[in-house]
């Protein structure tokens, strides 16, 4: 039964990206590139400048014989695909930013532990076991008579070693054990930033959770809902964020963060460090920046989960989604039902409209001429506003109008030609009265004159203010035989 359950979990774990990487047929090659380019140096990378150095490595890799038949872009989408990358977009970045996840930190790990050298049964290693179980006992002894023996018995050891010290015999690690404790600081400290990786993973897939229980679970909802909108922190309140809260304090402390500085000083200084490789000895210089680097970036991520969790749910955007949730439920238990009546080939008369994007590649763009959109400047000078009959009509009741003069130059000019024009008229007699003399004209045409119908002409005047006006007035004719009517 137990080969069964952990021949089931082997499978399962041969699916995790981390086994995958270790048993890829090109691994070697995968985790040397993985390695180099976001593991010995930066750890994340500008999805341009990734492409760049990938590119870089492989035309090198080209000219020492090595098959590598795909482009730096293609590689790193395979990669992607494969969960040995992930991609974020931070804010205020101009484009993504790549980085090794946690499976693929530990597939190298796992690789370079091979290739360590250092035993793994070292003293240092054991002594620390023992140191850790010695303190967790002594932790969760609740029995004073015990714990009073403990520490009467440690006072005698610190007695001792204050008067050999006192006598000039001081016991010092010979050069062989404090390089391999050294060592082992280093591998721990290292793991311990790798760690990191880990947290921010269990933030996000915390923030998921809750924003799960908040769109499905009936039970929990109610509970979290109050919880959130009461300003808890439910991340920050979680395991996880509590282990966080107080490895983040313990990090930050002053005086725990000057004692672990004055300890790397002292250690690098001692005639034993220099047998360190240049990376070992520059992890230990950098030490407290690099856990306060990876710290305040699971720091800050934790504190963008929190305040996302709470906009999600004060903006209630988490309505809209249990909606839409529930709009799927409700489509796969029909799909259920009608799955024994209706064939998957058969036609239902319907057709479902998908939205889509088209996206084309930048080489397909054209660049825009301003010219091409110029428009013409010029101006073109339209014809005179239209008087129609009815307004002239209505315009001779409110105003003023001289008729008699009016009528006295229509009847001056038929006395010359059998008929003539509003337009011809105002051409022998200017408009003394504005506008009022054209609307006075076309009152008289329409009622002593004769009506073109559809068709009009332009006439012309000039106003009080010595700017020339234009108006579009229906063709009326004054006839010679109706001048008496103009009297």
């Amino acid at each position: 039964m137990k080969t069964r359950a952990r021949i089931a979990t082997w499978q399962r774990l041969r699916q995790q990206p981390t086994w995958k990487l270790l048993a890829a047929d090109n691994a070697p090659l995968i985790a040397a590139l993985l390695q180099a380019l976001l593991l010995d140096g930066e750890r994340q990378l500008p999805a341009s400048l990734l492409h760049e150095r990938l590119a870089r490595e492989l035309d090198e890799l080209r000219t020492h014989g090595h098959t590598v038949p795909r482009t730096a872009q293609a590689y790193v989408a395979e990669w992607l695909a494969a969960g040995w990358l992930e991609r974020r977009f931070p804010a205020g970045a101009s484009e993504e930013q790549y980085e090794l996840t946690a499976p693929a930190i530990a597939a190298l790990r796992f690789l370079g532990s091979l290739d360590s050298s250092r035993s793994v049964a070292t003293e240092s290693r054991l002594a620390l076991v023992i140191q850790q179980l010695v303190q967790l006992a002594r932790q969760t002894d609740a029995d004073p008579h015990s714990r009073l023996g403990e520490l009467l018995a440690e006072r005698e050891r610190i007695d001792a070693q204050i008067a050999a010290v006192s006598e000039g015999r001081v016991d010092v690690l010979d050069e062989t054990r404090a390089l391999e404790r050294a060592r082992e600081v280093i591998a721990l400290a290292d793991e311990l930033a790798e760690d990191f990786r880990h947290v921010r993973d269990d933030f996000q897939q915390l923030d998921r959770e809750f924003r799960e229980r908040i769109i499905d679970d009936e039970r929990q909802r109610g509970e979290m809902l109050e919880a959130l909108f009461a300003g808890v922190d439910v991340i920050a309140e979680s395991e996880s964020g509590r282990s966080f809260d107080a490895f983040w304090r313990l990090l930050t402390d002053a005086e725990q963060s000057g004692q672990l500085e004055a300890a790397v000083d002292a250690v690098t200084s001692r005639p034993f460090a220099r047998a360190l490789d240049r990376r070992e000895r520059s992890f230990l210089l950098h030490l407290t920046r690099t856990l306060l680097d990876r710290g305040g970036h699971v720091h800050d991520v934790l504190q963008h989960f929190a305040r996302s969790l709470k906009g999600f749910v004060q903006s209630r955007a988490y309505l809209e989604q249990r909606r839409l949730h529930q709009l799927l439920k409700q489509a796969q238990v029909e799909a259920l039902k009608l799955r024994d009546r209706v064939r998957s080939n058969q036609g239902i008369d319907y057709t479902l409209t998908l939205s889509s994007a088209r996206l084309h590649s930048l080489s397909r763009w054209r660049l825009n001429d301003p010219r091409t959109g110029q428009v013409d400047g010029s101006i073109v000078r339209a014809d005179g506003a239209a008087i129609s009959l009815d307004s002239v009509g209505e315009l001779v009741a409110q105003s003023e109008i001289d008729f008699r003069s009016l009528k006295q130059r229509v009847r001056a000019l038929l006395a010359e030609r059998a008929q003539c024009s509003v337009g011809a008229v105002l051409e022998h007699y200017p408009a003394e009265q504005g506008l009022g003399s054209v609307v006075g004209y076309v009152a008289l045409g329409s009622r002593h004159g004769m009506l073109v119908a559809d068709r009009h002409e332009s006439v012309s005047w000039r106003g009080e203010d010595g700017r020339e006006r234009h108006a579009r007035i229906p063709l009326l004719y004054f006839l010679k035989e109706k001048r008496d009517e103009l009297v």
